[in-house]
């Protein structure tokens, strides 16, 4: 796919009909649900990209690490114009650039191909530490993970490195559905706070609780948001 973008569809009450579009056995639609008002909120008020903005230095990074659930996400660049929103309904078919797990190669805004478990955390810190290494301070890298993820140990080596560094550039969504195998003591928002991060817990569902735990200043710190959402969807 060309970066070619479109205009925007539609507001947050079009993302159902632009979900419906897409169809197939492996749409993973719980997983996509779960995440699809983090994903509103951030590229509707919080993340500094846009479709014309999608190759510039100075711009946000987001990660999708939750990369096999990826209808929401879709939607959501579509009602953005990152891409006509006739492309949803081919989702998932042999000739559509819409994956089961999204390729960054072939959808404009994309920045990693995801959808095995537990590598996006640490591919954020790397970006991180790229973008200071090239002394751009500014633009922030943002990653959406599943609690499960949390099972992986690479999360956690991201974490216990992140916090020390002082990686302030960096946030994390964590889509808390009560789907992790293994549960922590104080929960998740209190393993990020051990490794020295700036985190809160919010209702998944609440837009302005959202954005006010995505705007939070933490100087100094990596930035967490555990965001609660009900175990069905």
């Amino acid at each position: 796919m060309t970066n070619t973008t479109a205009a925007p569809t539609g507001g947050y009450r079009d993302m159902n009909r632009l979900m419906s579009l897409m169809t197939g056995d492996e749409k993973h639609g719980p997983a996509a649900t779960s995440t699809l008002d983090a994903l509103w909120v951030l590229y509707g008020r919080v993340l500094r990209v846009a479709p014309g903005t999608v190759d510039a230095p100075g711009r946000d990074r987001f990660l999708l690490s939750k990369g096999h659930g990826p209808m929401a996400y879709y939607a959501v660049l579509a009602a953005h114009g990152f891409f006509a929103e006739e492309l949803l309904s081919g989702f998932g078919a042999y000739d559509s650039p819409l994956g089961h797990h999204p390729d960054r190669t072939l959808v404009p805004g994309v920045e990693i191909g995801s959808g095995s478990l537990g590598h996006g955390l640490p591919l954020a810190v790397g970006s991180v530490l790229g973008l200071r290494a090239r002394g751009l301070t500014d633009p922030r890298v943002w990653v959406l993970i599943g609690d499960a993820e949390l099972d992986e140990g690479s999360n956690h080596e991201a974490i216990a490195y992140a916090g020390p560094a002082g990686l302030e550039q960096l946030h994390t969504v964590v889509i808390d559905n009560a789907s992790a195998s293994y549960g922590r003591p104080g929960g998740i928002a209190a393993r990020f706070e051990a490794a020295g991060w700036s985190v809160d817990s919010v209702g998944g569902r609440d837009h302005e609780a959202l954005y006010a735990a995505f705007t939070a200043p933490h100087p100094g710190h990596p930035r967490a948001v555990v965001a609660r959402v009900d175990p069905k969807y």
